[in-house]
């Protein structure tokens, strides 16, 4: 395929405007790199600046006081558990296995049935179901209420110190 010379130098100005576009896009593209480069470094100062002190103040303002106050009203708690609701529970089932074991107890049915007078036909439930049924209910009762005592709400631990609000509070 032969080309004249007239097309010959418009592809060589074709060309070489082509190669001029090219040149300047590559000097475009490393601009707008080196821009980028500059953004990030700068949005990471003003991270470090402006956005983290930010959120350290926020998180000491209003998520540790709560986590602080978590962590109090957990601690009370644990030792209302420990200290009244545990020992309140062993002594209502030491309670009641003391009453099966004096139940149980054969010395204690042998002297009961050699006093007790002979009945001809039982009609209902004697006295000891009474008794074994209201000591129960004490032994539960007991229990409720040191339960009661642990989880109920405890008005000194919400109060707030009182901060003074005239210089006459200040002397």
């Amino acid at each position: 395929m032969s080309l004249t010379r007239k097309r010959k130098r418009e592809l060589k100005r074709l060309r070489n405007t082509a190669e001029e576009l090219w040149g300047q896009q590559q000097d475009i593209l490393d601009r707008a790199n080196s821009v980028a480069r500059e953004a990030s470094r700068q949005v990471n100062y003003l991270a470090k600046e402006e956005v983290a002190p930010r959120v350290r103040e926020g998180y000491e303002h209003y998520v540790r006081p709560g986590v602080d106050v978590t962590g109090r009203l957990a601690h009370s708690a644990k030792e209302r558990l420990v200290g009244d609701v545990i020992p309140a529970v062993g002594s209502a089932i030491g309670t009641a296995m003391s009453v099966v074991d004096h139940a149980r107890d054969a010395r204690l049915r042998a002297v009961m049935h050699s006093h007790a007078p002979k009945k001809l036909a039982k009609s209902g439930p004697g006295t000891g179901v009474y008794v074994a049924v209201g000591i129960g209910i004490v032994a539960a009762a007991g229990l409720l209420y040191a339960v009661w005592q642990t989880f109920r709400a405890d008005d000194e631990l919400w109060v707030a110190d009182e901060e003074p609000t005239t210089p006459s509070d200040l002397e």
